[in-house]
């Protein structure tokens, strides 16, 4: 049991330094912490290009226990599900939930106001792996340093997004082609790339021996966490969020190659995730072993693997085309 702090935002900041939260995940939770505040205020939660900046609302952790917060954050909870994608929906519900056990167990609220939500069911995604040839015109974009080298490490070493974004300079071993990470869990790992990213990186990091390794334009806002900020140039690491809207933003007119570009703002792009899975599906229809997709993935079980090990549509189109009778009657 301890005092509550002041505020809700507060409180967000006690669980993810009191929960022992891994520094690699901290930040998609604030995130979403941040979203469920609007909600238990009673408000709507920002979308789209509202949501950048957006302040959430002040008001006391206690206020989650009113009796009339249930059905009004019912009510909001079905409208935003409505506008967003079943997996991120479920993923910011489950992180409030262990939230909210975490502040009932300090004693700050007696109740839990998500009780009655219900998470939202995700059909199967059978097109998250990119073709090869979509990969390449990736590539092509004509896109910042930055951007080229994030996306490629993505790739080149099948890591999670947020995991890249929380790499330092000095956890860097250029001339291993590897780097240390804080997985999920906290425990610490490595990752792998291959000589697309190698080519890069000198130029990224122009001499940086410290700091975050992917920065902002921008110098570092007052508040910025001292881990977050680059000692040498004063600038910001470059947020999940703000990493997504690029590669989104992006991959526009890659995602839907018969769209009119002046319909842009109306597409939806791809998720830097696509990278880490389209790396591994690849790794698996070249014949990659289970132990080495593992290591990889780095997942615990095979099971987990099974997402990944489905054929993409590159490797489909090679298996119809070789069973094709034309095709064999050429032969």
């Amino acid at each position: 049991m301890s005092a509550p702090p002041a505020t809700y935002t507060a409180a967000v900041e006690r669980y993810l330094t009191g929960a022992g939260i891994a520094k690699s995940s901290a930040r998609i939770y604030r995130i979403s912490l941040t979203t469920w505040g609007w909600m238990l205020a009673g408000e709507p939660a920002p979308t789209g290009s509202a949501r950048r900046g957006a302040k959430p609302p002040l008001f006391p952790v206690a206020a989650i226990d009113d009796p009339a917060l249930p059905e009004v954050l019912a009510e909001l909870a079905a409208a935003r599900a409505d506008e967003m994608d079943a997996d991120t929906v479920n993923r910011e519900l489950s992180i409030a939930r262990k939230a909210i056990g975490w502040w009932r167990r300090q004693g700050w609220i007696g109740g839990d106001p998500t009780l009655g939500i219900e998470r939202r069911p995700a059909p199967p995604d059978r097109t998250k792996a990119l073709a090869e040839n979509q990969i390449a015109a990736l590539w092509r974009l004509d896109v910042a340093l930055r951007e080229k080298t994030q996306w490629k490490m993505l790739y080149e070493s099948a890591a999670r997004a947020d995991e890249v974004l929380c790499l330092n300079v000095e956890d860097l071993y250029p001339q291993d082609k590897r780097g240390k990470i804080t997985a999920k869990g906290g425990a610490t790992e490595w990752i792998h790339w291959q000589s697309g990213t190698a080519q890069l990186l000198p130029r990224l990091i122009a001499r940086r021996t410290r700091g975050p390794l992917f920065l902002t334009d921008r110098k570092a806002p007052t508040g910025t966490p001292t881990l977050d900020v680059c000692p040498e140039t004063g600038r910001a690491r470059l947020s999940y969020r703000r990493a997504e809207e690029i590669f989104e933003e992006n991959t526009r007119l890659l995602a839907n190659p018969l769209a009119s570009p002046e319909d842009i703002e109306d597409l939806d792009g791809w998720t830097l995730h696509r990278l880490r899975h389209s790396a591994l599906t690849h790794d698996a229809e070249d014949g990659t072993s289970t132990p080495m997709l593992l290591a990889r993935s780095r997942h615990a079980s095979v099971r987990s693997l099974e997402r990944y090990a489905r054929p993409g549509v590159d490797s489909v189109a090679r298996h119809v085309a070789e069973r094709d009778p034309a095709a064999r009657r050429r032969r």
